[in-house]
């Protein structure tokens, strides 16, 4: 599989990945857009805004949307237990680099990924969208799934989600 990505000029020789579990699926971000990872907190529902969006929260005086991944990638939406830690990351919208969390039903481990052992994401049998997917990594027995958090969301769904967090600053 190693040439496979040699005509890919996006793919580094190696990506250091956080690890992360969202019910029984794994899954990975890329280390250099994560700020944070905090323990759960309860977010402040905010109406009007779409399904994935669980509300905000206060971080040093910032407002925060935190999203839930799950509605967007057909899993089941589920309590959260004492492992749920909520991921900040930035995403950029309206060319601003933007902090947005992420709920995560566990935080797993930071891995150093090879890019040949990185594959591209299966066609068929995927619940998720192929355009949410870096690709495909094997870390010991499990396989994981790279995300592509900046095509997960929509600029547009980003931007309303911020607005409306911004309308409630006094959290």
């Amino acid at each position: 599989m190693t040439g496979s990505h040699e005509s890919n000029p996006e793919m580094p020789d190696q990506l250091q990945v956080l690890t992360f579990q969202l019910g029984n699926e794994g899954f990975g971000v890329e280390i250099s857009g994560i700020q944070e990872v905090l323990e759960y907190r309860k977010a402040t529902r905010v109406p009007r805004t779409p399904e994935f969006m669980l509300g905000v929260i206060n971080l040093r005086g910032k407002v925060i949307p935190v999203v839930d991944l799950r509605p967007h990638f057909g899993l089941q939406v589920k309590e959260p237990t004492v492992d749920t830690c909520i991921i900040i990351i930035h995403v950029i919208i309206e060319g601003e680099n933007t902090p947005l969390g992420i709920l995560a039903d566990r935080v797993q481990q930071v891995v150093d990924i090879p890019a040949e052992q990185i594959s591209p994401p299966p066609k068929i049998g995927n619940k998720i969208n192929a355009a949410y997917i870096y690709g495909m990594a094997r870390i010991d027995e499990d396989f994981i799934i790279l995300l592509r958090l900046s095509r997960v969301f929509s600029s547009d769904e980003l931007q309303k989600v911020m607005d409306k967090a911004l309308e409630h600053q006094d959290v």
